[in-house]
């Protein structure tokens, strides 16, 4: 059975900086790209940022290039999003998401529970 782990939210003022993590068990975690999204409250999810499954190539959403980024470690399961400059609209439930490294959430197979990033302006 897949499990997936997401936790580092708070509550940051803005300009601050938060880093994410993503803990995956019941695969083998190597072989699989994985995907961060939000939500915003009465908003869609959407994406956030991806990752191959060597670290090799990252992905992002405009509205984060050049604030966040990705990274993994294969020898501990684990995925993070590091987010700096953080806005007030970056507030929403972060969630990991494994499976593919597209935008389109039916792609991903696994999900994480979400951690609440709240920035306060």
């Amino acid at each position: 059975q897949v499990q997936v782990v997401d936790s580092g939210g708070g509550v940051v003022q803005a300009g601050d900086s938060l880093i994410l993590s993503c803990t995956v068990s019941g695969l083998t975690f190597r072989n699989y790209p994985l995907g961060w999204f939000r939500q915003a409250p009465g908003k869609e999810r959407e994406f956030v940022a991806s990752i191959t499954w060597s670290g090799g190539n990252t992905y992002f959403a405009d509205f984060v290039k050049g604030r966040f980024t990705v990274s993994r470690d294969n020898a501990k399961n684990s995925a993070y999003l590091q987010m700096n400059s953080l806005k007030a609209e970056d507030t929403a439930v972060y969630y990991c998401a494994v499976g593919s490294w597209g935008t389109d959430q039916s792609e991903y197979d696994d999900w994480g529970q979400g951690t609440q990033v709240t920035v306060s302006s």
